[in-house]
């Protein structure tokens, strides 16, 4: 049996039920058709969809070991991931800045901890995930990231830094070793503005580009690192309220420096989600190919993540949905009880496929997850964004 109820996960053996609990209700594998409550007992529309699937965690804690078994089922041969990121639930831009690691070579999907002891559901879902080893990291199975605990048993490395630039920097550091060389783009997020920083989570586990942080000023650990990709391409995520002009000026001393960003955070994720460097040709699909940075998600038949832009830690939580499977940008909303508007246009713009008399199975399809339990996102919001990922007939005009 294993539950997963406001971020505990408890294990038993000779049991194939299996119960979620969420805040709202319990959801139930293998429930019988005479069970009283048997259709609430199923989960629909909570846990799933046609078009979305729910991690249901009350916490990002409990989000994150949701995300590394849907990534890692680890339950057969192969599916078990080389090495796990454990971040600290201090130090939220930490956890951000190791999303990196869920990309090649070390795909290491990520689990949260208090720097005194492990929740029981990261501490069980370790011991499920069974990590094998990475050979990009030295056999390692185990990447402790910061303030956290020691895991006995495990063949770790640990990444330490005094402050979020300086950790920031080394993590990028230690997955640059792990790769072979420094790359060519790197992100630029803002240490004291969260909600604008999320978005860079799922775009690091796909891409392998390092989130670096600055403040009112580029620290010292951040000129650095920069230093270090030998004049790379910057991109600054964020509005000129969150990162400013004199800032942007400073982080021209070591790259091309471009600006990526909205006034709010839900309008934020959606200009990440929409950019590309370089630029689209105008009037031609426009798609992320080698050589270009950014998303560039302007057309149907793509994955999405949705999280609450009040939950940080959720970002680095469902990184690992970005970096595989049906690899989408994150998208936030500010509010759990309605879609944000910037994040509704992208939708009606973008996301819904049509399909033409050669009917819907020629179609490209989309798929949605949603992140956290009814209280991050409820369940009007993901019933709608359903609907707006729903294959529909070409209208010809």
């Amino acid at each position: 049996m294993i539950w997963l109820a406001a971020g505990m996960l408890l294990c038993g053996c000779g049991s194939t039920k299996l119960l979620i609990k969420t805040q709202t209700t319990t959801v139930t594998v293998g429930v019988a058709s005479q069970s009283p409550n048997a259709a609430q007992q199923l989960g629909f529309p909570l846990t799933a969809t046609k078009n979305t699937t729910r991690v249901p965690g009350a916490d990002p804690v409990a989000d994150a070991a949701g995300v590394a078994r849907a990534v890692y089922p680890s339950v057969a041969p192969g599916t078990h991931p080389g090495a796990v990121a454990l971040a600290p639930t201090s130090d939220w831009q930490a956890a951000i800045a190791a999303a990196v690691l869920m990309a090649p070579p070390v795909r290491a999907p990520m689990l949260l901890s208090s720097a005194d002891s492990m929740p029981a559901v990261s501490s069980a879902t370790l011991k499920l995930l069974a990590p094998t080893g990475s050979r990009a990291i030295g056999g390692a199975q185990l990447i402790r990231v910061g303030d956290v605990p020691t895991v006995s048993g495990m063949h770790a490395s640990s990444i330490g830094g005094s402050d979020p630039y300086s950790l920031a920097a080394a993590i990028d550091r230690f997955y640059t070793a792990a790769v072979g060389r420094p790359s060519s783009d790197v992100v630029i997020a803002s240490a004291t503005a969260p909600a604008y920083a999320m978005p860079a989570a799922g775009w690091a586990a796909e891409s392998g580009d390092p989130i670096l942080f600055v403040g009112s000023s580029v620290p010292t650990a951040t000129r650095q690192a920069l230093v270090e990709h030998h004049h790379p391409r910057i991109y600054v995520l964020g509005p000129p309220s969150v990162i400013g002009s004199s800032v942007m000026g400073q982080l021209s001393k070591y790259g091309t420096v471009k600006r990526v960003g909205a006034q709010d955070p839900a309008a934020n994720s959606v200009a990440f989600a929409e950019y590309r460097d370089p630029a689209c040709p105008f009037g031609q699909p426009c798609a992320h190919i080698p050589g270009s940075f950014g998303w560039a998600i302007r057309s149907p038949g793509h994955g999405y993540v949705v999280i609450n832009a009040s939950r940080p830690l959720d970002a680095a939580a469902a990184a690992p949905l970005s970096g595989t499977g049906d690899y989408g940008p994150q998208l936030l909303v500010d509010n759990a009880s309605t879609l944000s508007r910037a994040v509704l246009n992208f939708f009606l713009d973008y996301a819904t496929p049509g399909f033409t008399q050669e009917g819907p199975t020629a179609a490209v399809y989309n798929h949605g997850w949603i992140i956290g339990d009814p209280s991050a996102v409820s369940v009007p919001v993901q019933a709608e964004i359903d609907n707006l990922l729903q294959a529909v007939p070409q209208v010809n005009r």
